[in-house]
């Protein structure tokens, strides 16, 4: 009955629920990112070839942004889903979305290492791959893809431990296999001279450590949900609700993989291995610096959801007001600390004197304005958790294919050089988010007055 009353997001206070979530799921992502992110600092720092490996790994990073979308087409898909069948307590359709997720996420993972495997030559050298940074993306690669089934597992069914109000062992999830990675990574990058393939191999360990816990407990006696064969065959409509919803994860994932294979591709002709590099170490720093953004949006979906299923309106309201304007007040902060102290920041990932100055400047351009990206959050986070799912979809594609891969290609050529690719992101921060935020709040409003009307009715 206590687990019942605490994933009851329609009472108490709207804030400390989307903290209750937000705080771990925060923690959570943070551990996820540092998978990769160790990686890269290890690697950028290897005794001879740094640069050139910190590329090769940077290469990688359009496969697995790939193998991240699927698994957000399912997982961010069926856990929104979720949330809105418990907040209209229809618990069996909820377990029949989680089964059915479950089933979709196994068979993409074994369909995308295959094709993987059979094309990663092509694949890599589309990616901006050169001849000195190929032999690094496929050491690393190779291995890498054997853990698909335990990312893909792990990290899309995690998300139905949150919806549940289980944030903390949510958290927990992640950062099992998070501490296996950071403590194996220099034992086999350095200790034991693997170099590329020992962080691949550190990673695959924690990623099977990580989906094993998640399955446990969906399986185990504290969850509210649980995982069972009899709900793990998939019914059309509940497949494509789960897919309509889970466009949305899919497409920015899957858009933020185009874009890294433009900037790539165009880095590599237009200023070498080098910009390929720093571009590496600017996604890096990004990806760290939106993970509390990203935890707060994230953390919010489920209430969100909950309340708008319950036809608790007001709540919804202040979730999204208290969402947006503590997303835009952090951004801000943080752009002014990278503007101030950028080389510090790119010295954690790289100590070659050549990226760090060639990038500090790139920096600067890359992250102008960084906080309009958290309207762009809020707004994409809102479309979700309601359900939205065409807008969702929209704006997904918008900032990224509409407005980023064509400035990419384009501001280049249009005598700005590389920096026309760093200076594509601004850009799209600016329009895609201020359009994004503005264009939820219209929704919202005429959500609610069409669910008024209904009632009254």
């Amino acid at each position: 009955m206590r687990s019942q009353e605490k994933s009851d997001f329609s009472t108490g206070s709207v804030i400390r629920h989307i903290l209750a979530l937000a705080v771990p799921m925060t923690v959570a992502q943070l551990v996820q990112v540092l998978y990769n992110i160790v990686d890269r600092i290890y690697i950028g720092h290897l005794p001879g070839a740094s640069s050139l490996a910190l590329t090769g790994l940077g290469l990688t990073f359009p496969v697995v942004t790939l193998i991240t979308a699927f698994t957000n087409l399912f997982g961010m898909g069926g856990a929104p889903l979720c949330s809105i069948a418990r907040g209209r307590h229809d618990e069996a359709r909820a377990q029949r979305i989680m089964g059915c997720t479950f089933t979709m996420l196994s068979v993409s993972c074994v369909a995308m290492m295959a094709l993987c495997y059979a094309f990663m030559r092509p694949i890599l050298y589309l990616f901006g791959a050169s001849d000195a940074s190929y032999p690094y993306a496929e050491e690393y690669l190779m291995i890498y893809l054997l853990g698909t089934p335990f990312v893909m597992l792990g990290t899309g069914m995690n998300g139905f431990i949150n919806v549940q109000g289980f944030g903390r062992t949510g958290m927990v999830t992640i950062l099992l296999g998070a501490a296996v990675n950071i403590a194996l990574d220099p034992v086999f990058i350095f200790a034991l001279d693997m170099g590329v393939r020992g962080a691949a191999i550190a990673t695959v360990i924690s990623q099977f450590l990580s989906a094993a816990w998640v399955l446990r407990f969906l399986t185990g006696p504290k969850t509210l949900l649980r995982l069972s064969r009899t709900a793990m065959r998939p019914e059309p409509r509940l497949l494509r609700d789960i897919v309509g919803l889970g466009m949305a994860g899919f497409i920015m994932s899957a858009t933020n993989g185009a874009v890294q294979v433009a900037c790539n591709a165009t880095l590599r002709d237009s200023g070498g291995d080098v910009y390929v590099g720093i571009m590496t170490v600017l996604n890096s720093v990004r990806d760290v610096v939106a993970l509390p953004i990203q935890g707060l949006t994230n953390g919010a979906q489920p209430v969100l959801g909950y309340n708008y299923g319950a036809r608790k309106f007001d709540r919804v309201k202040k979730s999204v007001a208290f969402m947006s304007v503590t997303s835009v007040a952090y951004m801000l902060i943080a752009w002014l600390l990278l503007f101030v102290f950028p080389e510090p920041v790119m010295r954690v990932f790289n100590s070659d004197a050549e990226l760090i100055a060639k990038g500090v400047p790139s920096l600067h351009i890359y992250f102008f304005g960084f906080f309009m990206m958290a309207l762009q959050f809020a707004g994409q986070s809102t479309f979700v958790g309601l359900g939205q799912s065409k807008q969702a979809v929209f704006f997904s594609l918008f900032r990224k294919i509409i407005i980023v891969v064509p400035l990419t290609l384009l501001l280049p050529r249009a005598g700005f050089g590389v920096n026309g690719v760093f200076l594509a992101e601004p850009i799209s921060n600016f329009i895609g988010g201020t359009a994004c935020f503005v264009t939820m709040l219209f929704t919202v409003r005429h959500l609610f007055a069409r669910e008024t009307a209904r009632e009254n009715l």
